[in-house]
């Protein structure tokens, strides 16, 4: 998704933390007097984190999107409408913990009690014990525990992350073989299709998909799958969600935010994982894409999108870009998957437009150019490259639209692909 630069890109984000701070619901909470931390007890377990971090209670401000770009605690169930932005790209160290019953918990943040959940009685679904996975290359960490389901995300800090679980009573060593597991693949055509599609930050709900689906023109929807810059957590995001769509109509265009361009034009500002040794780390995202995307169902043959956001081409970044997909394409093929990549006209299609005779092409191009018009035919791209129904337009981004009552923040695409 392309992206401002400059003043307006800083102004887009004091704005976005603006809104962060005035959400119902969340708090900054008050450190405590002795070390400047915050300690946050959830169902028993005592988080105790920087008193910078942003507390959101999810029971109060259910639409509150679940962003792992910003240092942030996210108590419950995200809602089933998540006002989330079409496009946020980063991580940082965030929490999002969750129950796992209906039973009555109460948070306190710097010793100020908050009843969340209904106060149903404890049953004998609570789960005693624990278990942890861990992904290093996508920076997350899965724990199941007494009652709560975490998931502690993090950039460059994973110590704090570890020292937070730990405090908490909770496991950091990973369960050897743990993960999830392959789900039964989608039929072939599930990533085929021929006209309007969109993405947004997070999978919508159900009843989004199904008031999109009879009330709007779109009939296939891009997925953020994994990646250790994916902002947005995705809760609703799974193979069954996934297959239900599938059989409801809609067709898909997975997408991975994996390592990106590092220059001071670039993408990569802030909390963000730049690529910095191409090759090793296109490789291990091309693993992990595939491994995320056969858990959703997206079977051998899926195209899946390497999501490089824009920069300033030339010299070390050019090099950095293209080695990095060169490698995750290569990878992805050596796994039996296919490669996409989506990018800005002016950055990556012009480096991977010059340089198509010294790299292996990504199979599809996903191009983004916001000029409105719902075409997959650019002045840009040379008619013989990406052609025979090899491409996607993200025409239109940073838009907000209704249909059957219901509002998503998305970008605009036009596909063409087989």
């Amino acid at each position: 998704m392309p992206r401002r630069s400059g003043a307006r890109a800083l102004a887009v984000c004091a704005a976005a933390a603006a809104l962060a701070a005035g959400l119902p619901g969340s708090a900054q909470s008050a450190p405590s007097a002795s070390d400047d931390t915050t300690r946050v007890t959830y169902r028993g377990h005592v988080f105790t984190v920087p008193a910078s971090w942003w507390v959101v209670d999810l029971e109060k401000n259910p639409e509150a999107c679940v962003r792992f770009d910003r240092h942030a605690v996210y108590l419950g169930t995200p809602g089933e409408r998540q006002d989330c932005p079409a496009r946020v790209r980063g991580r940082t160290e965030a929490l999002l913990i969750q129950p796992t019953t209906a039973a009555e918990s109460t948070v306190t943040t710097a010793g100020s009690p908050v009843t969340v959940g209904s106060p149903d009685t404890v049953g004998s679904d609570v789960t005693v014990g624990s278990d942890v996975t861990e992904n290093r290359t996508a920076g997350t960490y899965q724990v199941t525990a007494d009652r709560i389901a975490v998931t502690a995300a993090y950039g460059d800090d994973r110590t704090r992350i570890q020292d937070i679980l730990r405090g908490a009573g909770l496991p950091v060593t990973a369960t050897p073989g743990a993960g999830t597991p392959a789900a039964a693949p989608l039929p072939k055509d599930a990533t085929s299709f021929r006209g309007e599609g969109f993405d947004a930050c997070t999978a919508p709900s159900q009843s989004a998909m199904d008031a999109w689906r009879d009330a709007s023109d779109y009939g296939a929807v891009g997925v953020y799958i994994g990646g250790i810059n994916r902002a947005c957590a995705q809760p609703k995001l799974t193979a069954s969600w996934v297959r239900k769509q599938y059989d409801t109509g809609w067709r898909f265009f997975p997408l991975y935010v994996g390592r990106q361009p590092s220059s001071d034009g670039g993408s990569c500002q802030g909390d963000c994982a730049p690529i910095t040794d191409p090759e090793p780390q296109g490789t291990a995202d091309a693993a992990d894409a595939a491994r995320q995307a056969a858990a959703l169902g997206f079977g051998k043959g899926t195209v899946l999108y390497s999501d490089l956001e824009n920069y300033a081409p030339g010299g070390a970044v050019t090099d950095q870009v293209l080695g990095y997909l060169e490698a995750y394409t290569k990878r992805l093929h050596e796994l039996g998957y296919r490669s996409g990549a989506y990018g800005n006209t002016s950055s990556l299609v012009a480096d991977l437009v010059a340089h198509r005779s010294d790299v292996t092409l990504p199979d599809v191009i996903h191009f983004a150019r916001w000029n409105y018009t719902s075409t997959t035919s650019d002045p840009t791209i040379p008619a013989d490259l990406w052609a025979n129904h090899r491409r996607i337009h993200q025409y239109a981004g940073d838009t907000t639209e209704t249909h059957g009552d219901v509002t998503i923040s998305i970008d605009r695409d036009r596909l063409d692909v087989d």
